[in-house]
């Protein structure tokens, strides 16, 4: 054949794009399994940070096996919740934080309450019980648009589903040195001790400039120069946590009463007779906790 031909050259190409693009194909085929577990990894590591665990975890000879113990160790629970506060069959770990931010982006839209009905009844709102030596928290996510990407994290409530224990978010795209501070402590940080309510009903965190005094408990003060991203994510929080208000409910009339499922985060083994509290069953408050 001649070498200097345009068909040898197309059919060299070809074969060329051919052999690269299966050579690709199966290094990606072989390598997404370790993908998958950085990705998980990165998640687990991430709902910790949210409780104040795991700080040091970079620190360490053997990150992944420190990580996944502590995972272990501290997140006891794990489920899914349906629009009702009620648990539903599934992974709370494998929930599609960005599908069900679609979902909720469509309720908030809905035009009738039968519509928005209709569309919470495909909701999974997943929830992760972290036990520390001290207490017992409940782990809740968020999802939403920032300015220029996606915007997520995960916030910690302690036991009486008021007051906020920690906090961690990230972004896929904000801007470096002002959306972007999201992702970093010093903005994060800030959450730790406010409240989600106000004279006895729910209030989401409002993140304003100026909003971190210490008398404002419901506020945090906002990033400067970043204000569309702050506002994002405080309307993000709010969609969210605003779901979750049934199972919040259901958990603070059985905190207000004494009576609570062990092992939920509600009560103390120090409470509980034989794995119930004040002769209520798992059942009878909706609770059926997925053991990790």
């Amino acid at each position: 054949m001649n070498t200097n031909s345009n068909t040898y050259t197309i059919i060299y190409s070809t074969i060329l794009v051919v052999v690269v693009a299966g050579v690709l194909a199966l290094v990606s085929s072989l390598l997404k399994p370790r993908q998958q577990d950085n990705i998980a990894l990165e998640k687990m590591q991430t709902i910790l940070r949210a409780a104040n665990l795991g700080a040091d975890a970079n620190e360490q000879a053997d990150k992944t096996a420190y990580i996944k113990d502590l995972y272990q160790q501290h997140i006891t629970n794990s489920y899914i919740l349906n629009y009702k506060g009620e648990v539903i069959d599934g992974e709370a770990f494998n929930v599609d934080l960005k599908a069900q931010a679609n979902i909720i982006k469509k309720i908030d839209a809905a035009k009738d309450e039968a519509s928005a009905e209709a569309l919470k009844a495909s909701l999974k709102l997943p929830v992760f019980v972290c036990t520390t030596d001290n207490q017992t928290l409940n782990i809740f996510p968020c999802y939403g648009a920032g300015l220029w990407g996606a915007i997520w994290g995960y916030i910690s409530v302690e036991d009486d589903f008021a007051t906020i224990h920690g906090a961690i978010f990230d972004h896929e795209s904000e801007t470096p040195g002002l959306g972007a501070e999201i992702a970093h402590e010093k903005f994060y940080g800030k959450f730790a001790g406010k409240r989600l309510e106000k004279d006895g009903a729910f209030k989401s965190i409002a993140i304003v400039k100026g909003g971190g005094q210490a008398d404002n408990v419901n506020g945090v003060d906002a990033i400067s120069g970043a204000t569309i991203t702050c506002k994002a994510l405080e309307t993000t929080i709010d969609s969210w946590f605003k779901e979750y208000l049934p199972y919040f409910n259901i958990k603070k009339e059985a905190v207000d009463a004494g009576n609570s499922p062990c092992g939920d985060g509600c009560c103390t083994d120090s409470t509980c007779t034989d794995g119930t509290c004040a002769g209520h069953d798992a059942d009878s408050l909706n609770i059926e906790s997925t053991n990790k």
